[in-house]
């Protein structure tokens, strides 16, 4: 009796190994992003306290050289108020370098809570 040969293929394995490869990849480039849009998000709460909009950007821009925030600055925060509380509103986007002309585009937005 023949017995029927189980499992994956060498050309098989190569292929899934790749694209594990090419998913760890990205995702250590996209993990930074993510830990400086909480940051970033954390700074913008923080700033809420300022009474005044030159007042608010420069709290969180103090934030910002703590937690090493590159991407957006305090003049970059749109300051509002909304009855007697304070919002902050920020909008940014970051491109990764995939291959050739190829980029990842990542669009990040947020407000104070």
């Amino acid at each position: 009796m023949k017995h029927k040969q189980r499992g994956i293929s060498f050309i098989g394995l190569l292929f899934f190994g790749a694209i594990a490869a090419g998913t760890f990849i990205l995702g250590a480039q996209v993990l930074p992003t993510l830990i400086e849009f909480q940051a970033i998000t954390k700074a913008a709460t923080k700033a809420t306290v300022g009474s005044t909009v030159p007042e608010v950007r420069a709290i969180f821009d103090k934030a910002g050289q703590i937690d090493d925030i590159h991407s957006i600055s305090g003049k970059d925060l749109d300051v509002t108020k909304d009855g007697d509380k304070t919002v902050v509103a920020f909008a940014y986007t970051r491109e990764i370098h995939l291959a050739g002309p190829a980029y990842l585009l990542l669009k990040y937005s947020g407000r104070s809570k």
